[in-house]
């Protein structure tokens, strides 16, 4: 299962770069486990191709990438209008609303993505779901302010329900510390929401410097299956694929 989940984000990595990277292009670099083949991908083609690009990073990890594998690295504040971002998502659902910030770098991925002329996501069929929450089980990820956590987590379990759980790190002690040197609150949910009512809720709680909510931003969505193919979906249509 896990060699099938890895075929299929490497096919929705290749047939997103291919149909949107081009030449001369500033694209965003998402993060995690699905953006590495896009990556990959990208610099197959600048070798073959002598694609002149421009990187911009979403994480710490993306510019690692961007460096390793020898990419132009842009910054927002040389470059801040994008072509093209592509990103993975943890979630997506049938109006192509996303969660993301499982990894843990939810505003810068919000930043660059939101700079972009087309936000692209890539995603292995298991994210794909007709509502937010009905496959992914750990909650809504919330960066705050390290100081307001407390009365954060309170406001948001006497408001909203459920459980909002102060991530914890795996390598070492205490809570998980983004990139902008922040904690993470995941909000632990019970059934459909009316998510834009709960964005504007949760920003409005001090302390609170973004949610991983991307409503209504994504332009089209790669999901890659087990057997390789791709499903394309962009506001109102599926297209099929078996490339």
């Amino acid at each position: 299962m896990e060699e099938g989940i890895k075929v299929g984000k490497k096919a929705a990595a290749i047939r997103a770069v291919d149909d949107h990277v081009k030449d001369n292009q500033v694209i965003g670099i998402g993060s995690g486990s699905t953006i590495i083949y896009a990556i990959d991908r990208i610099v197959e083609r600048v070798k073959k191709e002598n694609l002149k690009l421009i990187c911009v990073p979403t994480s710490f990890q993306a510019e690692q990438a961007i460096l390793e594998n020898g990419l132009s690295l842009g910054q927002l504040s040389m470059y801040p209008k994008l072509d093209v971002a592509i990103d993975g998502a943890d979630e997506v659902d049938a109006s192509l609303n996303c969660i993301k910030g499982g990894g843990g770098c939810l505003t810068q991925e919000k930043i660059v993505d939101y700079c972009a002329r087309d936000f692209i996501v890539v995603a292995d069929e298991r994210k794909d779901s007709e509502f937010l929450g009905e496959k992914w089980k750990r909650g809504l990820p919330i960066e705050v302010i390290p100081m307001s956590y407390k009365p954060v987590q309170l406001k948001i379990q006497n408001t909203l329900g459920g459980t909002a759980n102060l991530r914890m790190a795996a390598k070492k002690a205490g809570p998980v510390v983004t990139d902008n040197s922040n904690f993470i609150i995941d909000w632990i949910f019970d059934g459909e929401q009316d998510w834009q009512k709960v964005d504007t809720f949760l920003h409005s709680i001090p302390g609170v410097l973004e949610t991983g909510l991307f409503l209504q931003t994504a332009k089209m969505v790669y999901f890659g299956t087990v057997e390789g193919k791709v499903v394309v979906r962009h506001r109102g249509s599926e297209i099929n694929n078996s490339h």
